[in-house]
């Protein structure tokens, strides 16, 4: 067998795969949607201040870290390649979803503290970096096209 066909093989395969992670993906994110907008209800039986919101903003960024995994998903069907920059800005917001329940619930202690905020960095700059190269990529691209 010559290489090319076990590419063909491999890029069919990985497509594949990348098709049913999609599709349960977006089940994933409709069914999320659904339940939030039925547990909103929870939020006027008033038991305080906080209540249920904790639940409800933990449930709200669960289901933007599912889109975001999604985008990256659709990005590879595009470009047959995973932007970075789509799976960390999925990080990003998966950190702070854990900081931000934490804080709710006082169950931060300062090191973790520091810990999230010097993740939440190199993330960051590893974001920074991932744009930086794209719009590299892009220029050098448009260049060669010219």
């Amino acid at each position: 067998m010559n290489t090319k066909k076990i590419q063909g093989y491999f890029d069919w395969v990985v497509n594949v795969v990348f098709g049913i992670i999609l599709v349960f993906l977006i089940f994933g994110v409709a069914i999320g949607a659904v339940q939030l907008f039925v547990t909103t209800w929870k939020l006027l039986a008033f038991e305080g201040i906080t209540g249920h919101y904790i639940d409800l903003i933990a449930d709200v960024l669960t289901l933007y870290v599912l889109i975001e995994l999604s985008r990256s998903l659709v990005e590879y069907f595009h470009t047959s390649r995973l932007r970075l920059t789509f799976i960390i800005d999925a990080a990003i917001v998966f950190v702070i979803r854990e900081m931000l329940i934490a804080l709710f619930k006082h169950e931060l202690k300062p090191d973790m503290i520091y810990a999230f905020s010097a993740f939440l960095l190199v993330l960051g700059l590893i974001r920074l970096g991932s744009v930086l190269v794209y719009q590299r990529e892009k220029i050098i691209a448009k260049d060669m096209k010219d």
